[in-house]
């Protein structure tokens, strides 16, 4: 904890007893869990609050969470990046929506634990959830770590992302050449690269792209394509 919160203060990111007492509870919850269902492959604490719990943070570093903001997290998983983003910003509106019922459950209970609000969770496919009526670009921010190549995500993510939005994509060393290959489908599905903010994760020095896409237009109706459709014909 020591380590997590010293690299956070570099940020000018000072952790509550309440916010220290929450993550501890995330990582317990996250392992006795563990044990039941495949939520990830890194376990030991220190890895945990390293690779986890700072990685997903890492977005707020170049972005502006403080203000009143909704955000969707796409394949959220385990909850990263969206529950540590929300433990750091209370005021957070958050959404996540995952295909694994199982995940889901974990989160119902993990978010029950944290005693946070304002956190709604949907069932459901990206490609699917895209098309709901009250969903569709509504969304100030839409995040996903480690889902899908850049081209695929831009299809799950930028129908979500209101106009005037922006999508952050958190990638590793790939991101580079992933952003080379998505422009038609961001141009396609209303975007504009932003800008990309590269870092080096601290102590295992991996290289992490945070990649902002700004929602220009509106994504045309046929996007997301049906169920499966974007991971096996990319724009």
């Amino acid at each position: 904890m020591e380590g997590f919160n010293n690299l956070l203060k570099e940020k000018g990111i000072v952790l509550s007893p309440f916010q220290v007492n929450q993550f501890n509870t995330y990582y317990e919850t996250l392992i006795e869990w563990n044990s039941k269902i495949n939520l990830t492959a890194i376990t030991e604490k220190s890895d945990v609050y390293l690779k986890h719990f700072y990685d997903s943070l890492t977005p707020s570093f170049f972005f502006d969470f403080s203000q009143p903001l909704s955000l969707c997290d796409v394949g959220a998983g385990a909850g990263f990046p969206s529950i540590p983003l929300k433990i750091i910003y209370p005021e957070l509106e958050v959404t996540i929506v995952d295909a694994l019922n199982k995940r889901i459950g974990f989160l119902e209970e993990l978010t029950n634990r944290l005693e946070l609000s304002g956190v709604h969770l949907y069932h459901d496919r990206a490609e699917t959830f895209g098309h709901r009526k009250n969903i569709r670009e509504s969304f100030d921010i839409v995040t996903a770590r480690a889902v899908a190549r850049l081209n695929i995500l831009s299809e799950y993510c930028m129908p979500l992302t209101k106009v005037g939005g922006t999508f952050i994509a958190m990638k590793g060393a790939s991101g580079k050449d992933e952003i080379d290959e998505s422009q038609i489908a961001i141009q396609k599905l209303g975007g504009e690269l932003q800008r990309v903010e590269p870092f080096l994760l601290p102590e295992e020095q991996s290289h992490r792209d945070v990649i902002m896409i700004q929602k220009v237009r509106t994504t045309p109706k046929k996007y997301p394509r049906k169920p499966g459709t974007p991971s096996k014909q990319p724009l």
